[in-house]
């Protein structure tokens, strides 16, 4: 009974402390769902007017043109992956560089000054693509982790805690029970020996 004595005390404390997991988990998922989707909406509306550009230019130059236009980047974008811990939960962090020389791989004189401006847009939405990644895989695992500890939380709350007081009543009614048979015989000792 004092083992289940302990091991409720410990019980409560791994609830309470997953219950405040759960907590912050969710406090810092909602803004994140904020963020993710007002940059959604932005590199949405912004891919799509970059596309009506492309088209444009295409439309300008010609299929064939454009196509080689747009065969060699400009520049390179290497991405640098490290982690950061959330509540002992490990979270992606990229890192973008981007380089090169910045040489294009078509002649400057063949095609309009849009599609240096296109290309450049999309080397930067690329950047910010790669940010909606990282917060993507930020709500996802958080997401996992909430539900995860949610279900900790209610197994604590409503399956091993119960199971623990109803084992320890159950223990305490049958030693109250020895204890009053105890009692009863030796009652009945002591009257046999006064009747002796």
């Amino acid at each position: 009974m004092l083992r289940l004595k302990r091991r409720v005390v410990l019980a409560y404390r791994g609830h309470s402390l997953l219950k405040d997991k759960q907590d912050e988990l969710v406090r810092r998922f909602l803004p994140l769902i904020e963020e993710t989707w007002a940059l959604r909406k932005e590199i949405g509306e912004e891919l799509t007017g970059l596309l009506k550009r492309l088209i444009l230019v295409e439309g300008l130059v010609g299929k064939k043109l454009f196509r080689q236009a747009i065969m060699v980047p400009p520049g390179q974008i290497s991405l640098q992956v490290s982690d950061v811990r959330l509540l002992n939960l490990r979270l992606p962090q990229y890192a973008v560089q981007i380089g090169g020389k910045g040489l294009v791989g078509y002649s400057l004189v063949k095609f309009p000054q849009e599609l240096d401006e296109v290309l450049v847009s999309y080397q930067k939405l690329m950047v910010r693509l790669i940010k909606l990644a990282q917060l993507e895989k930020t709500i996802w695992s958080v997401g996992e982790e909430i539900e995860r500890t949610r279900r900790r939380v209610n197994a604590l709350e409503h399956i091993l805690i119960p199971n623990l007081l109803e084992t320890i009543k159950y223990i305490e009614m049958k030693l109250s029970e020895r204890e009053r048979e105890s009692l009863v015989r030796l009652m009945k000792i002591k009257e046999i020996i006064r009747a002796h």
